[in-house]
């Protein structure tokens, strides 16, 4: 292996002084308590540093792939798994209110208030948007009983979430944009079927600024094309910030299996030369490989049809010291105030995408520590970046932290009068006689951290939490904070986040099941949604379950008020996703998506089929009751293609609920109904996600 290949990756990215004994994967690299990112000196640095990073990412892959790497590990050494292309891969009812909109209604169920998270249903209490297949769904929803689709518009490529901003709605779509270097076109392509969008084809972000002030016309008004695969986004005060994600795009021609061929699987040394060989010749392409290749630049289609170049500067791209895994994880600014057309402004992080967190002035984005394979003596730690967005019109770099543990979703992070707070599981391995890899042992803490110049310096951490067991939801409600964790129980901890430099736990409640989502009601209670599960772990009584918790005495919190919800076959999004949580604290209603399936065969599957929106009423003393439900059972869809067909379940997903009204919304129609009669909907709008386009 020639090392010279790889100074600059391995001083700048890895820190790396030599490669191990197991040929090109490199040694793991201690995690850096120090991390930083810099931006790069010009364009060259950034092309030699990602050739680098590319190059030692190839031949990693590849050695694992061979005979000798898995027989010295007491593996077994099979065969490649085959994909089409060939390349092996690793593995009442009354009026409906008046027609100038309701006093109240719901929005998105976002985590900070005045920052809204993007997603595929937005409305404003008199229009319901929808993304659903591959159009936009233009609804007028006030008065209720007039519930229509106004209009619809088909979408290039497949739109993934969208922001309503006063008469804009901006989507965010994933297409396939052929690119080589700074023209459409050519053949940037690679053999990689399991290394994520690459080349022609690669996966590209459009943004799609429609005009819906005229509710039957909606009109284009911008296309703009940024590559990199979707992610998630915010918007506050008029900025969006797009979050994308990407994978390297290799070079046409780089393999990462040689060609099958039955001889050569049985001679296991002439395998190992031959991927020896395709180590060496992807290598040469990829050094080939021009900048814009790796990173192509962004276009603007214009009204007329011409598409004009968005270009980036190298100065914006930055790299980190801590070793994480490869990739590139962009944040692009959209000024939706703006009067004319702004270019995105973009700020490019060569790292792993993770998860997201943001406030009206700051946005964190979390990596893991990459470690090359697992070995006794590893804990996990997480990279926390926080970039500024007091500028209307990009985001940047300031600082970053060493976090020990990794973070389970979005709501492990919270800011509060300019301290983060922190809550991770640390997962650890310790030396077992006959593990090469080592035993796992888990615990949880709680961090906070305050910025000190380029750095996110530690100010105190909570004791350990519940050994042997994970996160499994988490939220920070001012100076107060909530855990929950899960193995047989769930332990419910409270903290008192006063003192930044000593978060501590106060209170701990145990109760069988866990919460995986947890919601602020008032100061004093919590409403949570997760799963019963007995302590004996029978999943035949198993169950949603929704609870309140009084934690006005943050030393012993209660859970005052259970309710299951549905049989052990029921489930609801809500329990993996937030935005499918609908609280109206302005009519104390809980609203949740929910299916089920009633075992009870009498040859009829559908009959026992449920989808439906599931109503409660919540009151901090008299507990959660329910109200009914919204069905949509009954639009399922039978769908005929050619020499066959099957049936399409348009489950409830979402739901928006106005004054009195209840609407369900699922991929295939919106229904609305009176929250005292929500068995005799008084409107329905149907769609298919899968009419042909």
């Amino acid at each position: 292996m020639n090392m010279k290949t790889y100074k600059g990756l391995a001083l700048a990215l890895l820190g790396l002084a030599a490669c191990s004994d197991r040929g090109s994967i490199p040694e793991n690299q201690p995690v850096q308590m120090k991390a930083r990112l810099e931006s790069f000196a010009s364009c060259a640095a950034l092309e030699s540093y990602i050739e680098d990073a590319a190059v030692l990412d190839m031949r990693s892959t590849l050695e694992r792939s061979k005979p000798s790497y898995w027989k010295g590990r007491g593996g077994w050494f099979g065969g490649p798994v085959e994909y089409a292309d060939g390349a092996g891969a690793p593995t009442p009812t009354t009026a409906g209110g008046g027609s100038s909109g309701p006093k109240d209604h719901t929005g998105t169920n976002n985590q900070v208030e005045g920052v809204d998270e993007a997603d595929f249903v937005k409305n404003d209490g008199t229009r319901i948007f929808v993304l659903s297949g591959q159009k936009l769904y233009v609804h007028r929803s006030w008065p209720a009983e007039s519930l229509r689709v106004e209009s619809s518009l088909t979408l290039e490529g497949w739109p993934r979430q969208m922001f309503l901003h006063g008469n804009k709605v901006v989507v965010f779509s994933s297409v396939n944009a052929p690119y080589s270097g700074s023209s459409v076109g050519g053949g940037f392509v690679a053999d990689c079927a399991y290394m994520g969008p690459c080349g022609h084809g690669a996966s590209t972000t459009k943004v799609t600024t429609v005009d819906v002030s005229d509710l039957a016309a909606p009109q284009v008004t911008s296309e703009v094309y940024l590559p990199g695969g979707y992610h998630d986004a915010r918007l506050a005060e008029g900025s969006a910030r797009l979050v994308m994600r990407d994978s390297f795009r290799w070079p046409t021609g780089v393999r990462f299996w040689p060609e099958y061929s039955q001889d050569l699987w049985n001679d296991q040394a002439r395998l190992e030369k031959e991927l020896d060989r395709l180590m060496a010749h992807n290598e040469q392409l990829i050094r080939a490989a021009a900048l814009t290749q790796w990173v192509p630049e962004g276009r603007r289609k214009l009204p007329d049809g011409t598409v004009e170049t968005l270009g980036y500067d190298c100065h914006d791209f930055h790299k980190t010291n801590a070793p994480t895994r490869l990739g590139l994880v962009t944040v692009a600014t959209l000024d939706l105030d703006a009067q004319t057309f702004q270019p995105p402004g973009r700020v490019t992080l060569v790292t792993e995408p993770g998860e997201v967190y943001a406030t009206a002035d700051a946005l964190y984005l979390a990596t893991p520590h990459w470690w090359w394979w697992p070995e006794a003596g590893q804990t996990d730690h997480t990279y926390v970046h926080k970039l500024d967005l007091s500028q209307p019109h990009r985001a940047s770099y300031v600082a970053s932290a060493t976090v020990k543990g990794i973070l389970l979703d979005q709501f492990s992070m919270d800011e509060h009068e300019g301290v983060l707070r922190v809550a991770t599981t640390i997962s650890s391995r310790v030396a077992e006689a006959g593990n090469p890899w080592g035993r796992t042992e888990t615990a949880n803490r709680v961090f906070t951290y305050g910025q000190e110049g380029g750095q996110l310096k530690l100010l105190g951490q909570s004791e350990e939490l519940a050994r042997g067991e994970r996160i499994f939801s988490a939220r920070f409600v001012g100076k107060r904070g909530y855990v929950v964790t899960f193995r047989q129980v769930d332990p419910l901890f409270t903290f008192d986040l006063s003192d930044p430099a000593h978060p501590r736990k106060v209170g701990e409640l145990k109760v069988p099941g866990f919460s995986s989502y947890i919601h602020p009601v008032g100061d004093s209670h919590l409403l949570t949604v997760g799963l019963h599960v007995p302590e004996n772990g029978d999943w035949r009584t198993r169950a949603v379950k929704l609870s309140l918790f009084d934690v006005s005495d943050m030393a012993n919190p209660r859970e005052t008020f259970t309710q299951l919800v549905g049989t052990a076959y029921g489930w609801s999004e809500s329990l993996y996703d937030h935005k499918a949580f609908n609280y109206f604290p302005a009519k104390g209603l809980l609203a949740i998506p929910f299916t089920d399936w009633t075992p009870v065969y009498n040859g009829d599957y559908w009959s026992n089929f449920v989808s439906e929106l599931r109503v409660f009423r919540v009151d901090t003393a008299a507990g959660i009751t329910p109200v009914g439900a919204l069905s949509m059972k009954d639009a399922y869809q039978v769908i005929n293609s050619n020499q066959w067909s099957w049936v399409y379940t348009p489950y409830v997903r979402r739901s928006v609920m106005a004054d009195d009204y209840v609407y369900a919304i699922s991929d295939a129609g919106v229904r609305v109904a009176h929250v005292s009669n929500l068995s005799s909907p008084l409107a329905t709008s149907r769609f298919s996600p899968y009419t042909a386009q």
